[in-house]
């Protein structure tokens, strides 16, 4: 038996953009994007380690709109389109760097195989399905695939109308069924914001555990005696597991982490920032410059961009090897500062949002493939779980009450109400409670009304996405995420007023929206009752 346990969690969302109005949509390379860096690598990652019998063990929310993106024949096509274009691209790198500038030929000719094989792996391997690449590993018993809230909207801010915080679980776990073939187990809660209560929507959809902050469990009352390193139970019944602040640091922190390394490839230098538009071509589709993922410097130090040195892949694969290596004697050394003064053994539980490894950290993947084999092959002091496993083993739990906490700055929720943000729930608590009240106004609705009725929760769980919120804080694409929030809402007023007899319930109207925001197809409004 191992002396403790290391339960690495890769949290996968994306908001669900999908634009079929225009034949190009910037907004859309975020999946894209995240496709090509992160999700066909880990499969790849997760294939090989199968295929060569480490016995990993990986915990991963599949958020219901990033899997609603993964099944979507329209951008599964797009994606297609766009990889072709990056492929395109790097074929001619090869060239270019030969008679322009050898110091790069070498990177060139690795993005071209790397490139190649995401290709291949998506296409040929899994046939464009990669929700089946996750599946596979799930019913191999080594990934441990959770949920998420239905749009990932942020609960504790809804909880004025305790229905929608329910839809959102509801759906949720409705549609992990549908789309993964069994019933989920656990949910990441959207940011980890918890609020005390909201858990027993958790065990009303037969969820066993999720996770928190750290101080989701150090301010708990009574006070665990463990602190993070084993999980408690709420008074509803849930196991709640939460992040250690240490293990998580070493990965995700750029000044002080591992990504911030000068070897590793540096994210802000990227061909479509400094190449030619004309010669970028296809890449570009209406000419406007943004990052297309070829990327020819390394981090280097803490320089101007100007000054960044040429990055070198071999350097950078032994800097991962070094790093995991380095992450276990961590744990190592941690779990056995513990050992013997705890029952159950400790456990130290790592989570990440899942576009760190590969998207912001290149090695990332790579990482991961190493450390598993380390911990597999290399000793017996620490080894992989994952919270279902871990609870069997040991199903004697603290029972203790979280408070209210998030993750992100501060911990309490700033970063999804602040001055730049908060006209947004006013709308949205007001469109809940509209939802709420068409719900149980309309018991036999006419088909066109039961559409109608069907296309309001859509529109509502849309708008109730924290990515909007989240990105009205960090100042990224803002206009873009205040004209989804206020699109939806609009979309959905109209379905109100049109079903309460103010204004013409037109079909061409209600099929155009279902059009545009075409998730959760199967999706009953009577959730919100």
């Amino acid at each position: 038996m191992p002396e403790g346990y290391w339960c690495p969690v890769l949290h996968a969302h994306l908001p669900y953009v999908r634009h079929p109005e225009y034949p190009e949509f910037l907004e859309e390379d975020w999946f894209f994007e995240a496709l090509t860096e992160t999700y066909v690598p880990l499969v790849r990652v997760l294939d090989g380690l199968l295929g060569d019998g480490v016995d990993y063990r990986l915990t991963m929310t599949l958020s219901p709109p990033l899997l609603s993106m993964m099944g979507d024949a329209l951008l599964v096509e797009r994606y297609h389109r766009y990889l072709d274009r990056l492929v395109a691209l790097a074929e001619k790198e090869i060239g270019r760097t030969a008679r322009e500038d050898p110091r790069f030929h070498d990177v060139a000719r690795f993005y071209l195989d790397e490139l190649s094989d995401v290709r291949r792996i998506f296409r040929e391997r899994y046939g464009s399905n990669l929700v089946q690449a996750f599946r596979n590993h799930r019913d191999a018993g080594k990934l441990e695939i959770i949920t998420c809230g239905a749009t990932h909207g942020f609960l504790p801010l809804m909880d004025t109308v305790p229905e929608a915080v329910r839809a959102q679980v509801r759906i949720a776990a409705d549609h992990y069924r549908a789309t993964l073939g069994r019933d989920p187990t656990g949910i990441w809660l959207p940011e980890c914001g918890y609020l005390p209560g909201q858990d027993r929507f958790l065990r009303e959809a037969g969820l066993r555990f999720s996770f928190l902050e750290s101080h989701g469990l150090t301010d708990a009352q009574p006070r665990p005696s463990h602190g993070v390193l084993a999980p408690i139970l709420s008074p509803e019944g849930v196991a709640f597991f939460a992040r250690d602040m240490e293990s998580s640091r070493q990965v995700w922190s750029a000044e002080s982490g591992y990504p911030g390394d000068h070897d590793y490839r540096e994210f802000y230098k990227d061909v479509g920032w400094e190449l030619p538009v004309d010669y970028l071509g296809d890449v570009l589709p209406d000419g406007l410059r943004k990052n297309v993922g070829i990327k020819y410097y390394r981090v280097t130090g803490k320089v101007g961009l100007g000054d960044k040195q040429p990055y070198v892949r071999a350097w950078a694969m032994e800097k991962a090897a070094a790093h995991a290596g380095n992450f276990l004697e961590n744990r190592q050394r941690q779990v056995r500062g513990h050992v013997s003064r705890m029952s159950p053994p400790p456990l130290v539980v790592s989570p990440y949002d899942a576009e760190l490894f590969g998207h912001w950290w290149f090695e990332g993947p790579d990482f991961l493939n190493l450390l598993f084999r380390k911990m597999h092959f290399d000793q017996d002091v620490v080894k992989p779980t994952t919270p279902p496993q871990f609870l069997d083993m040991y199903p004697d739990c603290e029972v203790a009450q979280p408070p209210f906490c998030t993750w992100g700055a501060r911990g309490y929720a700033e970063v999804w109400l602040n001055p730049g943000n908060d006209w947004i729930y006013p709308h949205l608590d007001m469109a809940a409670e509209r939802m709420v009240s068409l719900a149980r106004r309309f018991e036999t609705p006419s088909e066109l009304e039961r559409r109608a009725l069907d296309q309001a929760a859509r529109e509502l769980l849309l708008a109730q996405a924290s990515d909007w919120a989240f990105i009205m804080k960090t100042g990224t694409t803002v206009e873009y995420a205040k004209k989804r929030t206020r699109d939806h809402i609009a979309r959905f007023t109209y379905l109100y007023r049109a079903l309460g007899g103010e204004v013409m319930l037109e079909e061409p109207i209600v099929r155009d929206f279902e059009w545009r925001d075409n998730i959760f197809p199967a999706i009953d409004y009577r959730v919100y009752k």
